[in-house]
C-alpha cells in the first residue's frame, strides 16, 4: 500500500478560498505601495550561498536552506573531510546555492548588478516566498511570503516617515488594531558604548530583541553568557525598562547617551521621524491611525541595519512581528557599491492572513468566487444558455456553464458548496419566452427575468 503523501513541516497548502483571502492582501498592500510610486521587480527563489552568508548574523546563517550540488557533488570532497564531519566546511563545499532568507540581501544584490539602469531615488516593492530553516511553531513557518517596500539611494528620513504611513494605511485597510514600535541601531550602539561594551554591541542587540519571547531574566543571563560584567548588565536595566510618552523616553536617553555621539544622533532621527508625524497630523486627523511608541529593547537582530528600525504588533491577536524593517546605510558595501544609504519594511504576508482570519476581516466580496451559474437541462437548453454565459462575462460577471447534465440537485449542491449567490436556469418554458428563471441562493427567492435583467440583479 503506497503512503499517503504529505508536505514538509512548516509549509502549507491553500485551498482556492484562502488564496482569495491573500489575493485580497497582496492586492491591499500593492496597491498602498503603488499610491507612493513603489514599482513591483521579482528575484530568483534562489541565490549563490555567497551573497546569502554572513549578512544575517550566525543565527541567521543557520537558518540557511543550502541547496545540494548537482552531477557529483562528492567529486571536490576528500574522504578525510567527509571522516571530518565539519557540517560548515563540508556545508561550503557541497552547496554554492541556497534558498533565499529574506528579499532584502537580494534586492541588494539586484541593484548592483543594475546600478547602470535604476533612477535613484530607486522605490521597489516585491512579494514572494522565502525560506527558513527554523523550528516550525504557531506563527512561524519554513516557507512563507514576504511583502517588501525599499527605498534605496537617499538618506532622508522622510523615507521613514512615509514608511511609517504606508504600514499605517495597510492595517487601517484591513481593520487591524495595531502598534507600530520604533527604535535605533545608533541608540543601541550608543548603549553599548557608553556601558564600556562597545564591542558586545551584536550580542546585545541579539539579546534584548528577545525580551517579549524569555523575560528579563532571561536576557540578564544571555548578556552574562555574553561576557557582561553584572555592572555593565546593570547599566542596561533602567534603559531596556524604560516607560513613558515617545518624549519622555527621548528626554530620559538622551540625557544617558549625553557623551556617546552615535547615540545622539539616533535619538536625533527619531525625534525627527516622530516630529514630522505629528506636523503633518492634525487633532482630529493624525497622521497615524495607529500608535507609534520608541521601544528600546526593540533590535531587530540582523546585521545589516543601522539607523532607524521598526516593527509591528497586532493588539487583538497574540502572535509574533507581522511587519517589520528599518535602514541599512552599508548593506550595498558588501556587493562592492559602498555609501548607498536604503530602508525597508517587511509585510509578514503568512502573520497578517492568520491574523485577518482570527478577527474575520475579510471583505465579502474579497472572497466570493463565481457569482453566477447556468444550470445544464441538455443541449438544447445549453446551446439557448451560452450566448448569455458570454455577456454576463463580458459585463464583469464572474460566470459558469455547468458542463454535464446531470441531476439537477447535483448541480445545485455544486453551486452551493462554492456559495455561489445566483443559479439561473431555461428550461422549455424559459427558452419560450426568451427568458430564465434566476433563484438567489441566500433568500431562495426565484424571478423570472430576461437576460438583461439578470445582469442587472446579479451585478447590484
Amino acid at each position: 500500500m503506497a503512503n499517503k503523501p504529505n508536505i514538509p513541516k512548516g509549509t502549507r497548502d491553500f485551498s482556492p478560498v484562502e488564496m482569495a483571502k491573500r489575493n485580497y492582501i497582496f492586492d491591499t498592500i500593492r496597491e498602498v505601495y503603488s499610491l507612493y510610486g513603489f514599482q513591483q521587480i521579482e528575484t530568483p527563489a534562489m541565490e549563490n550561498l555567497q551573497t546569502l552568508m554572513g549578512k544575517y548574523g550566525e543565527e541567521g546563517d543557520k537558518l540557511l536552506f543550502k541547496i545540494l550540488n548537482s552531477g557529483d557533488y562528492l567529486s571536490k570532497v576528500s574522504d578525510e573531510e567527509l571522516t571530518e564531519r565539519n557540517i560548515l566546511r563540508l556545508a561550503a563545499r557541497l552547496c554554492e546555492k541556497g534558498l533565499r532568507y529574506d528579499l532584502t540581501v537580494p534586492f541588494a544584490r539586484y541593484v548592483v548588478m543594475h546600478r547602470d539602469e535604476l533612477q535613484m531615488p530607486f522605490k521597489r516593492y516585491q512579494v514572494q516566498p522565502v525560506w527558513r530553516a527554523d523550528r516550525p511553531q504557531k506563527g512561524r513557518y519554513r516557507e512563507f511570503y514576504q511583502f517588501d517596500g525599499d527605498v534605496v539611494g537617499s538618506d532622508s528620513l522622510l523615507n521613514e516617515v512615509e514608511l511609517m504611513q504606508i504600514i499605517d494605511t495597510v492595517f487601517s485597510r484591513f481593520g487591524v488594531r495595531v502598534q507600530i514600535k520604533i527604535n535605533n541601531r545608533k541608540i543601541l550602539s550608543g548603549i553599548a558604548e557608553v556601558i564600556g561594551a562597545a564591542e558586545k554591541i551584536t550580542d546585545i542587540t541579539v539579546a534584548i530583541d528577545k525580551l517579549d519571547k524569555i523575560g528579563l531574566d532571561n536576557v540578564n543571563a544571555e548578556l552574562k553568557s555574553d561576557g557582561l560584567t553584572d555592572e555593565q548588565i546593570e547599566k542596561i536595566q533602567p534603559i531596556i525598562t524604560l516607560e513613558g510618552t515617545n518624549e519622555e523616553k527621548l528626554k530620559v536617553i538622551a540625557d544617558v547617551l549625553k557623551e556617546s555621539e552615535t547615540g545622539l544622533k539616533g535619538v536625533e532621527e527619531i525625534r525627527f521621524i516622530l516630529d514630522v508625524l505629528g506636523s503633518i497630523g492634525k487633532e482630529k486627523t493624525p497622521a497615524l491611525k495607529n500608535e507609534i511608541q520608541l521601544d528600546l529593547t526593540l533590535a531587530r537582530g540582523l546585521n545589516y541595519y543601522t539607523g532607524a528600525i521598526f516593527e509591528v504588533k497586532a493588539l487583538d491577536v497574540q502572535i509574533g512581528s507581522i511587519t517589520g524593517g528599518g535602514r541599512y546605510d552599508n548593506l550595498t558595501g558588501i556587493f562592492g557599491m559602498p555609501g548607498l544609504s536604503g530602508v525597508g519594511i517587511s509585510f509578514g504576508v503568512d502573520r497578517i492572513f492568520d491574523v485577518l482570519n482570527a478577527l474575520d476581516l475579510y471583505p465579502k466580496e474579497s472572497v466570493t468566487g463565481t457569482q453566477l451559474l447556468f444550470i445544464n437541462f441538455g443541449d438544447k437548453e445549453t446551446a439557448y444558455s451560452l450566448p448569455v454565459v458570454v455577456q454576463a462575462r463580458d459585463a464583469g460577471i464572474r460566470t459558469e456553464m455547468y458542463p454535464d447534465a446531470v441531476k439537477m440537485k447535483k448541480q445545485m449542491s455544486y453551486a452551493n458548496t462554492k456559495q455561489i449567490p445566483f443559479v439561473a436556469l431555461a428550461g422549455g418554458d424559459e427558452i419560450a419566452e426568451g427568458k430564465f428563471t434566476l433563484k438567489n441562493m441566500t433568500t431562495g427567492e426565484q424571478q423570472l427575468v430576461s437576460p438583461q435583467e439578470l445582469m442587472e440583479i446579479v451585478k447590484s
